[in-house]
């Protein structure tokens, strides 16, 4: 029966992706058999449901294939018979863990446990220790829809996908750091947590830290405050097992982040702990970043995940509009691929666009209405330049455009020049070196002013409101 399995587990290594083949069916192996029955050893509980949902019917189809009808069991763990090919099962877990349950809560910070504690009873409200904020221990979660299953994988990613999933599942070349580098919306956020999610999922490390940069420099200044920086350093030196560090360029002049991260990492690699970053910038390339944290993060593999082809783009169309539970007819899918090519958000947006007016109307999907949702989009963006968006900025803040490029660092100056370097990154595809000496400013006061809205939109206050009011503006193109 064991050679029986192995030209089965080849037939499916053929008819399936490469990179699922290695995450589901490579570490899966046969434990035991009779004539008509046979059970597969997996790694866990969640292995376990992934191969039933997935894989089930592909196993016994190539078993008949090979004139063997059998009924297929999976079960978790278990000892296989001397001689046999060892599977890929964590060494350290001695009893069944419970799912880990995923809480969706995008304002929390810090710790993101890796295992679920296995008590009988809901936990009660853990009390705050005196000089801790609890929100930055109460972990900011990963997100559900972020794991490799989900990522369509392309030529403009399969690199950094493949480093990726070879990280989460041991190391690179013996090294234990990675960084992703793309511009935004094109896939790093999503790959850095699917490193965590599969860890947790197969229990590999006990403790997961995904944070920004923001995170970690906003956590370090309240631990200087409340005089419990020591806790902080321990937290992350020796508390860690993964670090998943997003938006590395925001550190950008922040001296004293730097510092305290280089050494940081220091005591992570020592230990042989994994560390994902991801950034807009090459190392090299973040202005005002020291040379003791360049070249540690130059220490890791760099993978770039640039624009999706349009073989690619088709992919992910198909892909999320199925998890949309709708249908979207080709010609419809290649006229929104072929119309939306700058980056994957905004072929998103531009497919649960069509998909919307097609409900809400109650019309067919045809290229009629896509055309209808996607001209707006694709008019706007041709037409958006930094001239345009400093002119409408400079009169709705009633200032002059000497004053939006000048030295002055009056309020009443100042933020307008911010908000419109903030809508010159999101609606033009110029570089943020571009976007400064068009106000003439360096390259670091053009990432310190956008960094600055960014932060400010999270409370969603006034300059939310404007910020959503001039954005409105430049969509519909009534400048």
């Amino acid at each position: 029966m064991e050679s029986f399995w192995k030209e089965v587990k080849s037939q499916v290594r053929n008819s399936v992706p490469d990179h699922c083949y290695r995450m589901w069916i490579e570490p899966v192996s046969l434990l035991d058999h009779d004539s008509d029955r046979i059970t597969l050893s997996t790694p866990n509980e969640f292995f376990k449901k992934r191969l039933r949902e997935n894989y089930l019917d592909c196993f016994k189809q190539e078993f008949l294939k090979l004139g063997k009808s059998v009924r297929i069991e999976f079960k978790t763990g278990g000892k296989k018979a001397s001689g046999r090919k060892k599977t890929y099962v964590p060494q350290k877990q001695t009893k069944k863990l419970p799912p880990v349950k995923e809480r969706v809560n995008n304002t929390s910070r810090g710790l993101f446990p890796a295992r679920a504690a296995a008590q009988p009873a809901p936990r009660a409200k853990q009390a705050s220790l005196p000089g801790i904020d609890p929100t930055f221990n109460s972990g900011r979660m990963l997100k559900k829809a972020f794991t490799f299953d989900d990522f369509v994988v392309g030529d403009n990613s399969n690199f950094a996908y493949s480093a990726s999933l070879s990280l989460a599942q041991g190391r690179i070349n013996g090294s234990g750091m990675l960084y992703l580098l793309s511009k935004t919306g094109l896939g790093k956020s999503h790959l850095s947590q699917a490193v965590g999610h599969h860890i947790m999922a197969n229990s590999v490390a006990n403790r997961v830290y995904y944070v920004t940069a923001e995170d970690f420099t906003n956590e370090m200044i309240f631990s200087l405050k409340n005089n419990v920086i020591d806790r902080f350093k321990e937290k992350y030196r020796q508390k860690c097992d993964v670090l998943i560090l997003e938006d590395i360029h925001f550190l950008s002049g922040k001296t004293a982040t730097q510092k305290e991260l280089a050494m940081t990492l220091d005591y992570l690699l020592d230990a042989d702990k994994k560390i994902i970053f991801s950034g807009c910038d090459l190392p090299d390339d973040i202005p005002k970043l020291n040379d003791n944290l360049k070249s540690r993060l130059n220490m890791g593999l760099v993978t770039e995940i640039q624009a999706p082809d349009f073989d690619t783009r088709l992919k992910i169309l198909h892909k999320k509009s199925k998890g949309l539970g709708c249908r979207i007819p080709m010609p419809v899918g290649e006229y929104i691929a072929q119309e939306l090519c700058d980056d994957v958000r905004q072929l998103e947006s531009g497919l649960f666009g069509v998909v919307a007016k097609g409900q809400l109307m109650g019309r067919n999907i045809d290229i009629e209405l896509a055309r209808s949702v996607l001209d707006n989009m694709t008019r706007s963006r041709k037409q958006i330049t930094i001239d345009l968006i400093k002119k409408m900025v400079c009169q709705e803040f009633s200032i002059t455009e000497k004053d939006i490029v000048s030295k002055s660092r009056k309020r009443r100056i100042v933020k307008p020049r911010q908000v419109a370097m903030f809508l010159a990154k999101r609606y033009t595809d110029q570089p943020i070196k571009k976007i400064g000496s068009s106000f003439k400013k360096y390259h670091a006061t053009a990432i310190y002013s956008v960094n600055a809205v960014e932060k400010e939109l999270k409370q969603k206050g006034v300059l939310y409101e404007q910020i959503n009011y001039l954005s409105k503006k430049l969509e519909t193109g009534k400048v």
